[in-house]
């Protein structure tokens, strides 16, 4: 049951990532990092698909090897976070206690996306 349990999150997370691919607001990386490690206890084959993938196999072999990720997707994870945090800000008005709290958190998200190491090319 456990097994079934992983390839189902598994496989809706590699849907997530797929989509991601093409909605600028959704973190493809993430989404098949998870994805991967799901498969990893419930699909070898389908964990061997993503590690081996031309485009996304690089970023999760990555990420699992040394928790990196490359300079590219640094920034634009940074510039998503300002950008997602500017339309929240101009859209919702938010109280400024609200505010601030919502800056501090992507202000973490940010500083340990920066923190990890670049990924080797």
């Amino acid at each position: 049951m456990t097994r079934a349990i992983y390839l189902f999150l598994g496989l809706g997370f590699t849907a997530l990532g797929v989509v991601g691919a093409f909605l600028p607001l959704l973190p493809t990386p993430v989404f098949l990092i998870l994805a991967a490690g799901c498969f990893a206890k419930s699909s070898p084959r389908m964990e061997a698909w993503i590690l081996d993938h031309k485009d996304f196999g690089p970023l999760v072999r990555g990420w699992r090897e040394n928790g990196a990720i490359p300079r590219k997707a640094k920034v634009l994870a940074c510039t998503g976070m300002a950008g997602g945090f500017a339309l929240f800000f101009l859209s919702v008005h938010p109280k400024p206690w609200l505010a601030v709290a919502v800056a501090a958190a992507l202000a973490a998200c940010a500083l340990f996306v920066v923190s990890r190491p670049g990924a080797r090319q």
